[in-house]
């Protein structure tokens, strides 16, 4: 293990803004601050907002300074890169940021029905072979999850380079019957001026200056589920 991530998670146990339970504190089991993110952690009620597999944070980060009267939390199970996010935070005193070291398999075990407004999902491994499709983040097995944390009517929205994930994520959309709110295959190409789009994490800046448009698609979770994966194989 190199240096730098040493000293990396070291400065991470040192943090007020980032959490890092383990195994056994959340496995089958509800964290501390289930249900309690308001009042023990941020001390307000201002909606929250997920980012998974958040990565380095950038979006996280990005969000929460557009938005002071919400509050962000960064999911990743990659310490070292979250270190960023959480201490670009603190050096900016971003009271409504934090960030959680765990698997998404765990997002239950932190938060309860109906706490989380909104879910983001960022350039996330599109896990390409159909044998996978399970592990996608907008797979039908996370949006079970997902309906179980969310607000009723609360949003998941998809950023991603990858076509297959976006059409994937499309067919999920519509085989569950979930209301889409805005989809497209090149985000800036079609959508203009919102600076929440604007955003843009180091992989996709990677990704836009290989020439690989965009894709975004923002839709609502409007019933508990089950929800069920779409007869999908493009591109598989």
């Amino acid at each position: 293990m190199g240096k730098n991530k040493l000293m990396r998670f070291a400065e991470n146990e040192t943090f007020a803004n980032l959490f890092q339970p383990s195994f056994e504190e959340v496995f089958k089991k509800d964290y501390e601050l289930k249900g309690k993110w308001r009042t023990n952690f941020f001390g307000n009620k201002n909606p929250i907002v997920l980012e998974l597999g958040c990565g380095k944070g950038e979006y996280t980060v990005g969000l929460a300074r557009l938005f002071p009267n919400k509050n962000f939390i960064g999911v990743d199970i990659k310490g070292a890169r979250m270190w960023r996010g959480a201490k670009t935070a603190l050096e900016e005193k971003l009271g409504n940021v934090a960030f959680v070291r765990t698997r998404i398999e765990h997002i239950t075990s932190f938060f309860a029905q109906g706490e989380v407004d909104e879910i983001w999902v960022t350039f996330p491994d599109p896990q390409p072979r159909f044998i996978k499709a399970k592990k996608r983040l907008t797979s039908s097995r996370f949006l079970n999850q997902y309906a179980q944390i969310l607000k009723p009517n609360g949003i998941v929205h998809l950023k991603t380079d990858s076509q297959m994930l976006h059409q994937y994520t499309k067919e999920v959309v519509i085989r569950n019957e979930l209301p889409m709110q805005v989809c497209t295959n090149n985000l800036y190409a079609e959508v203009k001026d919102d600076p929440i789009l604007g955003i843009q994490t180091f992989y996709e800046q990677l990704f836009m200056s290989k020439g690989f448009p965009i894709t975004y698609i923002k839709f609502c979770v409007n019933r508990s589920g089950p929800f069920y994966e779409p007869d999908f194989e493009h591109g598989q």
